[in-house]
């Protein structure tokens, strides 16, 4: 008889399957139509708007906001955040935020559920085949009374179908065949996950492996320009871990940093408050000098 442990891991090994082998297994079939020529503007530009808004939902939603708390924000707004991150199809709201707070209590040391020192494919994605579990109570345990993101946690198969359907049923009405439906779906969809996908986890894998070191940190984060752009701002991640409840990453003029930035609006606008940000006098004693600095930016330097 099998044990419902053995039967819940097996389940969660086919969702991976389908969920991160089936957007790879579409984009190399949509490279093959890209060199073909069977893409419009349309399709473009549902995957360049979907990455960014279900990316934002990640940035914004998951991380900034719920697993740091970097500001505060009406229900609705939170929601729609919420909703965002959901349809990136990186797992429950809850499920995420438990992982990524492990992650900064264990960084680069034994119990990191995703650390570069155990791999660097590890820690792409092979920690999510190796086996992981949600430890809510222990690393999140303020969500438990947070209504909005068990709903989401509840609801998340919806909302990452959702974030399926929804391009499908525009490259329909603006096509107006199943063949725009489809390649939509294809690019505006799976392509769209895949990407995201991979950005994300890029974060754990590139940035604690290849780059630059702003401030002082006990463990490898690095900041990595490209993850820093296509990531929204998440690539400025020595940033990140110098200072994890900023709501900005980027901290010097040149790190480009959309989501804050698109926080940073929110709070003009109302829709955010209690936005935290770090003093240059903070900065400024974290901040590593340039001799030690220059050393640690030989790529997959450990750091003592």
């Amino acid at each position: 008889m099998i044990s419902s442990d053995a039967s819940n891991e097996r389940i969660r090994k086919a969702v991976f399957l389908i969920f991160v082998l089936g957007p790879f297994a579409a984009t190399i079939y949509a490279i093959y139509t890209l060199w073909m020529r069977w893409v419009t503007p349309l399709d473009v530009g549902l995957l360049i708007g979907g990455w960014v808004l279900t990316g934002l939902g990640i940035t914004i939603g998951y991380h900034r906001m719920l697993t740091h708390r970097a500001f505060q924000a009406p229900e609705w707004v939170r929601a729609f955040w919420l909703a965002l991150g959901s349809m990136a199809v990186e797992g429950g709201a809850r499920t995420w935020v438990s992982v990524h707070a492990e992650h900064h209590v264990h960084s680069d040391k034994e119990g990191d559920p995703h650390s570069p020192l155990d791999g660097f494919v590890h820690a792409h994605l092979g920690w999510m085949v190796d086996g992981f579990r949600s430890k809510l109570e222990r690393y999140a345990p303020e969500l438990l009374d947070d209504p909005l993101s068990g709903f989401f946690e509840k609801t998340f198969v919806i909302w990452a179908t959702l974030g399926l359907v929804i391009p499908f049923a525009i490259g329909y009405v603006v096509g107006g065949d199943w063949i725009s439906a489809w390649r939509a779906f294809l690019w505006g969809g799976l392509v769209r996950v895949f990407m995201t996908h991979h950005i994300t986890w890029s974060v754990n894998s590139v940035c604690h492996t290849f780059g630059s070191r702003m401030f002082d940190t006990k463990d490898v984060s690095r900041n990595n320009v490209i993850v820093g752009i296509l990531g929204l701002g998440e690539g400025w991640h020595n940033n990140h871990h110098a200072f994890p409840r900023s709501a900005a990453h980027g901290m010097a003029w040149w790190q480009v940093d959309v989501s804050a930035y698109i926080i940073r609006l929110m709070e003009k606008l109302g829709l955010a408050w209690d936005v935290y940000y770090v003093s240059d006098e903070r900065k400024a004693k974290r901040l590593l000098a340039k001799g030690k600095r220059l050393s640690q930016q030989v790529e997959g330097h450990p750091i003592d």
